[in-house]
C-alpha cells in the first residue's frame, strides 16, 4: 500500500452508517435538526395519547356502553366544534410561535385538574367523571395531532413531506408503542389516574420540541434545502376570522374532497370502535385488565406500523403517487370487515378477540404507516390559513361528525344481524377508494401550479 493515496475503504465515506441512513431516509442537508426534533415531537404527543386513550375507553364504558356511547360521541362533536372555533380565535390574534405551545399547556393543565377530581371526588362520582373524561380525552386527541400536523405542513414543502413525513410519523409510533406499553403495565400498579401525570410530563416535553423548531425556522436553514415556512413569518398571526376554517372548506372542492375522505374514515372507525369496546366490555369486568386489553391492541398496531414507516411508504408515496397511497386504506378496510363479520358469525365470543386485534393493528399500520403521512401531503399545496384553520375544522368537527353518525347508525345496524355493519362498510370503502385516487389527481395539480 502506498502512503499518500487513501485506501478504498477511507476514501469511501458514504458507507459510513449516517450517510446510509441518511440515503435510506433520503435527508438533505438542512433537514436533518427539524426532522429529529419533529419525530421527537411526535413521539411526546402519541405516548402521552396512548396512555390515556385506553384509560379514556375504560373510563367511557364503566357505567355500560348500550345506551351511553351515541350520546358520548353527541357529546364530543358538540365540544369539538366549540374548541375548533375557539382555536380559530386564537390563530387569528397570535402567531404560531406563541398559539402551539399554549394549546398544549392547556391541555396539561386540564389533565391536572381530573387527576385531582379522581383522587378527591368518591367512587360514586367516578362514572360520571368518567364520561366527562371520554368527551374531553376525544377532543384533546384529535386536536394535539392536529396541530401537529398543520405545523409540520407549514414547516415543510410538498416535495419535503413526501420524503421525510413517513420517517417524522416512525416518531409518532414509537411513542405509541411507548405509550401503549406504560399503559398496559403500569395501569394495575400504579392505578390509571397516576398516569395522567406522565402524560402531563410528555406535553411539556412536546412544548420545548416546539420551541426547538420555531427557533431553527426563525434562524432560517441552507438555502439549498429551505423549510417551507422560512420565507412565511411564522412569528405573525394568521389573521381572518373564528369561523374562516368552515368557510374555507365550503368553498374549496379540494378542501370538500379532504372532507369526504376523512369522513369515510371515522364512519369506519366507528364502527369497528364500538365494536371494540362491546367485547372489550363483556370480555373484562374489571376495569384495570379493559385498559390492559384495550393498550394491548394498540401496542401491536404500533409494532406493525413502524416497519411499513421505515421501509414502504416513501417508496410507496414516490412510486405510485399520493392517490394510489391513500387508496391503500379502503382496500384494508373492506377485507377486515369482511373477515371480521364472518369471525362474529361463525366463532364464540372468546375467540373473535384475536381477529378483532389482527383487523385492528393491520387497520392502524394502514392508517399510521401509509395513509396519514400522505394525507398530510395533501395540506403541503393550501395556503398557510388553510394549514391551520381548515385543517383543524376538517381534523377535528367532520372527524368527530363522522363518529357521531357511525355512533348512532351502529345499533340499528347490529339490531339487523351480525354483518350488517361489514355489508354497509364494503360499499362505503368503496366510494371512499374512488375520493382517494381524485385527491390525489387533485392534489398533484395543485403542486404543479394548476389552480
Amino acid at each position: 500500500m502506498q502512503q499518500g493515496h487513501p485506501t478504498k475503504d477511507t476514501d469511501r465515506t458514504g458507507d459510513r452508517p449516517s450517510d446510509l441512513l441518511r440515503r435510506l431516509l433520503k435527508v438533505e442537508p438542512g433537514e436533518g435538526g427539524p426532522l429529529v426534533w419533529s419525530c421527537g415531537f411526535f413521539f411526546c404527543l402519541l405516548a402521552g395519547w396512548y396512555i390515556l386513550r385506553p384509560l379514556r375507553d375504560s373510563m367511557g364504558i364503566a357505567g355500560g356502553v348500550k345506551d351511553i356511547i351515541k350520546w358520548l360521541y353527541l357529546g364530543t362533536v358538540i365540544a369539538t366544534l366549540v374548541a375548533s372555533i375557539a382555536f380559530s380565535a386564537i390563530t387569528t390574534r397570535f402567531s404560531r410561535r406563541r398559539f402551539i405551545p399554549f394549546v398544549y399547556r392547556f391541555f396539561i393543565v386540564n389533565l391536572v385538574i381530573f387527576f385531582l377530581l379522581l383522587r378527591v371526588l368518591p367512587e360514586s362520582a367516578h362514572v360520571s367523571l368518567g364520561r366527562v373524561f371520554f368527551v374531553w380525552a376525544s377532543v384533546y386527541a384529535l386536536f394535539v395531532v392536529s396541530v401537529f400536523w398543520s405545523f409540520m405542513a407549514d414547516l415543510f414543502t410538498n416535495a419535503q413531506g413526501k420524503r421525510l413525513f413517513a420517517f417524522i410519523a416512525v416518531g409518532g409510533t414509537l411513542g405509541q408503542i411507548y405509550g401503549s406499553f406504560i399503559a398496559e403495565h403500569l395501569a394495575k400498579p400504579w392505578g390509571g389516574e397516576n398516569l395522567l401525570l406522565v402524560t402531563v410530563a410528555l406535553l411539556e416535553m412536546a412544548c420545548w420540541c416546539v420551541i426547538q423548531l420555531n427557533a431553527r425556522t426563525t434562524q432560517g436553514v441552507p438555502a439549498a434545502t429551505p423549510l417551507a415556512s422560512a420565507e412565511s413569518a411564522p412569528t405573525a398571526a394568521l389573521g381572518g376570522g373564528a369561523l374562516a376554517g368552515a368557510r374555507q372548506v365550503m368553498r374549496s372542492r379540494y378542501l370538500a374532497g379532504i372532507c369526504l375522505f376523512l369522513f369515510c374514515y371515522t364512519l369506519t372507525s366507528t364502527f369497528l370502535e364500538i365494536t371494540k369496546l362491546d367485547i372489550g366490555f363483556e370480555q373484562f369486568s374489571d376495569s384495570d385488565a379493559r385498559v390492559a386489553f384495550f393498550a394491548n391492541v394498540n401496542f401491536w398496531a404500533g409494532v406493525t406500523t413502524i416497519v411499513l414507516q421505515i421501509l414502504l411508504t416513501s417508496r410507496l408515496i414516490a412510486a405510485f403517487g399520493v392517490g394510489p397511497t391513500l387508496g391503500v386504506l379502503p382496500v384494508v378496510t373492506a377485507v377486515g370487515f369482511v373477515v371480521l363479520g364472518v369471525s362474529i358469525v361463525r366463532l364464540d365470543p372468546q375467540a373473535v378477540v384475536p381477529v378483532l386485534i389482527g383487523f385492528m393493528a393491520v387497520r392502524r399500520a394502514a392508517n399510521y404507516a401509509v395513509s396519514r403521512p400522505a394525507r398530510e401531503i395533501l395540506y403541503t399545496v393550501v395556503s398557510r390559513e388553510e394549514k391551520f384553520k381548515s385543517k383543524n375544522f376538517i381534523d377535528t368537527f367532520v372527524y368527530r361528525f363522522g363518529d357521531l353518525i357511525g355512533a348512532w347508525l351502529y345499533p340499528v345496524l347490529k339490531a339487523l344481524g351480525a354483518t350488517a355493519v361489514s355489508l354497509l362498510a364494503v360499499p362505503i370503502a368503496t366510494g371512499w377508494f374512488v375520493v382517494a385516487i381524485r385527491l390525489g389527481r387533485r392534489q398533484r395539480s395543485l403542486a404543479a401550479g394548476n389552480r
